[in-house]
Parts: structure tokens; sequence; C-alpha cells
């Protein structure tokens, strides 16, 4: 199990999550630095966010696991207009990434791309825990360049 980087905010979420009692384990998971979520042991397929069965075969057979943080930006834009409850956080950039692991998830990258335009396309990343004072969100970094 990767743990993940934490990233501290000492103001709260501009827009807390909606947690229920099948998507706890993940916000349990992510507050103490892990990123999980569901996979079917019927088709083997990963769901995100977590479910109760599987979006895929519809099989009620499903168990949490723990996925590596790497992935590759598909896409991103960056955001510079926004409500007023995210304000904070303005101008921010979100990224389109495919993680390793085989979802694509829409994130907050913590830094600006470098100004390198489409070439920024295929840059690594890595999913980052960003700790608010009021819980946990997700969010991605770009790796360092070997």
């Amino acid at each position: 199990m990767t743990q993940l980087v934490i990233h501290h905010r000492d103001y709260a979420r501009p827009m807390p999550p909606r947690v229920s009692a099948v998507t706890q384990p993940f916000w349990r998971g992510l507050e103490a630095g892990r990123f999980c979520t569901t996979r079917c042991q019927d088709c083997g397929k990963l769901s995100f966010p977590p479910k109760e069965f599987c979006p895929h075969c519809w099989s009620d057979a499903v168990t949490w696991e723990d996925l590596p943080p790497g992935g590759r930006i598909y896409s991103h834009t960056t955001v510079h207009i926004v409500p007023r409850r995210f304000r904070i956080e303005a101008p921010y950039t979100l990224a389109l990434i495919d993680l390793d692991a085989g979802l694509r998830l829409m994130l907050p990258l913590l830094k600006p791309l470098p100004d390198d335009g489409p070439g920024a396309i295929g840059h690594r990343a890595r999913l980052v825990v960003l700790q608010y004072s009021d819980g946990p969100l997700f969010g991605a970094e770009l790796e360092a360049a070997p």
C-alpha cells in the first residue's frame, strides 16, 4: 500500500462531499492517506466512486482495494471565474488523469502545469490528499521528472 502525500489546508472544503454508508470506507481511507475503491470479484473491473454493486456486470460481489497513486494527464483546463464558494481556491487547474490502475478521474492539480500548452498532456502525476480543516478531498500533483 502506497501512502499518499498529505497537503494541509487551513480552511474548510468549499463543497464538502456527501458521505454515505457505501462511501464512508473511501473517505476514512483518504484521511489515512490511502486511495481506495471497489473492485468486482466477478468481472474484475474497478468502480469509482465506490459502489455496493458492479455497474459493469451488476454483481454484488465487490471488495475494497487500495490503488497505486500514479497516472498520466489526459487533458486539463485552468478555471479563473468561479462561484463564490470556490473563490479561495481560484484560479485552479483541473486535470483528467488516467490512473495506472485503469480509472480516469478529474481532479485539481496543486500547482499549475508548466507553460507548454498541449505538451502538458502525458505528464506523469500522482494522487495526493488535500486535508482541509473539516476533512479530506483528493487532488493531484505533477511527479518530478526522472
